[in-house]
């Protein structure tokens, strides 16, 4: 069937989706206790949306469409609040980052949804391994073909946003040495990766997806896990490379980085985005994967290479006037601590490994930080 009409939003407003870890109270390791909260969940109004994931020892929450900071941030508050009495409810805890730092991916159990189901059994092994856990930004776009322009305008911010929001970086009881391990995870699926390079909507639904539909290898945009992807069901591109941050605050300020981003590059001030920007982009991403803020990145229009948290820290700068008209001040400034201490929630977690000197307590310091 040809892909669905793009449904047309109001352009920049912006929701936010976050992954979050089910943990046993008594030794922190992973528990599958998703059907149970999602259960007690339901006896009442939820403050946004909850969903179940892949595995049992996972749940997505979900926001409404905001336009500012302020009312973002309430939102992820009180839905923090509600999911976390419900876990004190079942003696269980919740925690933020984007891996679980010594899980076993062949003890979870796969929830019991078809879709579920149906990629189990096409990935094997791979959909356990995908117990990780990511935050999703949907930022609105006034037409198909605006996705298209900032879906690929955004390639050569990608790093920041893996960067920024980094916080997995132990897998299996080891330091990784990346800050972010979870994309390795995502990588691994044949369907991931970038989207095709066009910024016509008609060419990328008569010609890339029922082509690609008609090898049967996809049935709908749920089947592409690109970093960046379009949802013409709501009319947004979802930006999907962030791992889920320990505090929803960090949450809320990468939506609104993200937004006052696309409102600068919709001004059309800089170059149009071109098949050649992708010629460093998996290097870009690595890097950010790897080191983080400390991580190089080679600009694709100058071929220059910088820091990846220089190139934050300027591009802070020339966001400035955008953060004011969006009342997202206070996300600036959060940024900018990050990018200019190095203090991304990787490097926090391992400074919590270097005191406890354990997983657990690494794990034990996550549940911490959401709650607080």
């Amino acid at each position: 069937m040809p892909l669905e009409t793009f449904k047309t939003s109001e352009s920049l407003t912006m929701g936010v989706e976050l992954e979050w870890q089910l943990v046993n109270a008594y030794d922190f390791d992973l528990c599958s206790s998703a059907d149970d909260l999602l259960e007690l969940l339901g006896r009442k109004i939820f403050p946004g949306v909850v969903t179940p994931e892949m595995t049992q020892s996972m749940i997505e929450v979900a926001t409404g469409v905001h336009t500012h900071h302020g009312p973002m941030l309430a939102q992820l508050l009180d839905i923090r609040r509600t999911v976390v009495d419900a876990c004190d409810r079942l003696n269980i805890d919740l925690a933020g980052g984007g891996t679980h730092p010594f899980q076993r991916w062949f003890e979870q159990r796969i929830f019991a949804k078809q879709r579920f189901k149906e990629l189990s059994g096409l990935y094997g092994y791979l959909a356990k391994q995908f117990t990780v856990f990511g935050q999703h930004v949907h930022i609105g776009c006034a037409s198909a073909d605006e996705a298209l322009f900032l879906l690929h305008s955004l390639n050569r911010y990608v790093p920041h946003f893996i960067a920024l929001s980094a916080s997995s970086p132990y897998l299996q009881g080891v330091d990784t040495l990346f800050d972010s391990s979870r994309l390795n995870s995502v990588f691994a699926f044949p369907l991931s990766g970038r989207a095709p390079f066009t910024l016509s909507w008609d060419d990328f639904a008569s010609n890339y997806f029922t082509k690609m539909e008609s090898t049967g290898v996809v049935k709908s945009m749920k089947d592409f896990y690109w970093d960046i992807r379009p949802k013409p069901e709501y009319g947004t591109i979802e930006l999907r490379v962030c791992d889920t941050p320990l505090t929803v605050q960090r949450a809320a300020s990468l939506a609104c980085y993200l937004q006052a981003l696309c409102r600068h590059l919709l001004e059309r001030r800089e170059p149009m985005p071109e098949e050649d920007d992708y010629l460093v982009y998996n290097y870009n991403r690595f890097q950010a994967c790897r080191f983080g803020m400390d991580g190089m990145m080679v600009n694709p229009k100058t071929r220059e290479q910088i820091s990846i948290r220089e190139d934050v820290l300027t591009t802070l700068r020339v966001l400035q006037p955008h953060m004011v008209a969006l009342e997202s001040l206070p996300a600036g400034d959060d940024i900018e601590r990050v990018a200019s201490t190095g203090g991304n929630d990787a490097s926090w977690l391992r400074e919590r490994f270097t005191e406890f000197g354990s997983v657990q307590g690494v794990v034990r310091s996550a549940v911490d930080a959401l709650r607080d």
